[in-house]
Order: structure tokens, then sequence, then C-alpha cells
């Protein structure tokens, strides 16, 4: 089933739908976020956010809580299932066409390397799972909510791996690239 997904992935990653993503993601990164990032800011009077850190415990996410006050929770609550809808879909379409676009021109068609482009998939899921979680716990306040507080830190730490990973197999995927290309045009 992963392999169907990845070379349905790879079908649609035809050259205008990756442009349209790169530029849909351009778009976002520069009009969209330092807003949200402002507005965030305001609205939980601090600079902390469990989407930003990569580490920190149940206790650092309760801490950030209490910071947030409970304006600031409501707040934090309504841009994870508003914003944080969007961004997750923003970025993996942006990851997921560029990687299999790339990779489809880098590896043969065999290579395990055509399997890279869901990586930024599991990155999206599991910001959602961090937006959920974090979200029940803020909810939640002063309260607290055993299991998911402990689930919320790995899920914050998967996706920046996830993502984050996706970024370096950008990179790689980019190089392989260019290399398979020079090498083609050595050999004539």
């Amino acid at each position: 089933m992963i392999t169907k997904i990845s070379n349905w992935l790879r079908r649609k990653s035809i050259g205008w739908v990756t442009l349209l993503a790169l530029a849909v993601f351009i778009l976002f990164t520069a009009l969209v976020l330092p807003g949200q990032a402002a507005s965030a800011e305001i609205n939980t009077g601090s600079d902390r956010s469990p989407d930003t850190s990569f580490l920190y415990t149940a206790e650092d996410l309760y801490q950030i809580a209490e910071a947030y006050g409970e304006q600031g929770r409501a707040a934090y609550i309504n841009a994870r299932f508003s914003f944080d809808l969007i961004w997750p879909l923003v970025y993996a379409l942006f990851l997921t066409t560029t990687l299999s676009w790339l990779i489809q021109r880098a590896f043969n068609p065999g290579s395990v390397w055509q399997l890279a482009n869901l990586v930024p998939v599991f990155g999206m899921v599991f910001d959602y799972l961090e937006n959920i979680a974090a979200s029940i716990v803020m909810a939640r306040y002063p309260a607290t909510t055993m299991i998911i507080d402990q689930l919320t830190p790995m899920f914050t730490v998967v996706k920046w791996v996830f993502v984050g990973g996706s970024f370096v197999l950008l990179a790689i995927g980019l190089a392989a690239g260019i290399w398979k290309w020079a090498r083609s045009i050595n050999r004539l």
C-alpha cells in the first residue's frame, strides 16, 4: 500500500503541479506565516509554543498553558483548528511534489529512494497529532491530561524529524539529480 501511495504521488507530481506547490509554499511562507507568528505571540502573550519547540516535556507544556492564560489557550486552540489545518497541507504538498519530481529524475525506478516522497506525509500526520494532543491539554488545563500530555512532546519530535528530514531529502534529491544530469552531459 505504501508503494502504491508513493507511486500515485509521483504520477501526480508533474512539472506544473510541482511549480504550483512551490509558489503556494513561497507565498504562504512570505505572506501568512509572519502574520500568524505575530498574532500568536500577541494572543498568547508568549513567544513559546509547543509547535515551534523541538524538545519539551509534559511539565513544560503545562507551564506554557499557564503562561498563555485562558484567552491565550483559547487563541492557541483556535489557531490549531484554522491556520494549522492549512499549513501542514501547504508544506506537505510542496515537499511531497518536489521530492516526487526530483527522485523520479535522480534515482532509478526500483530504488528505495522512490519512497522518499512519503516522508513529508508522515511529518504532516504527526503535525496534526501534535496539534490535536496539545489542544486537548490546553482545553483541559488546569486539569492534567495523562498520557496525552506525554504523547504531545513525542509527536512534536517525530514531526520535526520527518519535516526536517524532508528538507534533507530534498537537498539529496537535488544533488543526485544534478549529478545524474552532469554525468549524462559528459557522456555526450
